[in-house]
């Protein structure tokens, strides 16, 4: 059965992308840690990311970095922190936070509940910085 990040990268579930390539979508997480929170992940169904060939990882790095320097320009931030859980979702991401402070990246908090218009302006702002 397909992953929920794989119904989204094929269409059946919408998301708010920020970015994409051949190889790789960035979105917005629906249930964020804060405004601005991206996930970015392979299109190619991989559960675990340590199991990605190690070519597909560092491009992914590479990608993520080049999405964290537009939600740095998008959102008031002093850092973009990065996390990988891998246990919500079985296929491979990678969290792009904003980050004020450590407790910003602190996943046992409660999630934001944003409205989809609010996910929207969000996402157009990091598209264009």
């Amino acid at each position: 059965m397909a992953s929920i990040f794989t119904r989204i990268i094929q269409g059946e579930i919408p998301c708010h992308k920020i970015d994409e390539d051949d190889r790789f979508l960035a979105f917005l997480d629906i249930a964020p840690l804060a405004v601005g929170h991206v996930l970015v992940i392979p299109k190619e169904e991989i559960d675990y990311i340590f199991d990605m060939d190690p070519s597909l990882l560092a491009d992914l790095h590479v990608f993520s970095q080049k999405v964290a320097k537009k939600i740095a320009k998008a959102i008031p931030c002093k850092r973009v922190g990065v996390a990988v859980i891998g246990l919500e979702v079985p296929h491979a991401h990678v969290h792009l936070v904003p980050l004020n402070h450590v407790s910003d990246i602190n996943f046992e908090r409660p999630k934001m509940d944003l409205s989809q218009e609010e996910l929207a302006i969000t996402a157009k702002a990091i598209r264009e910085a």
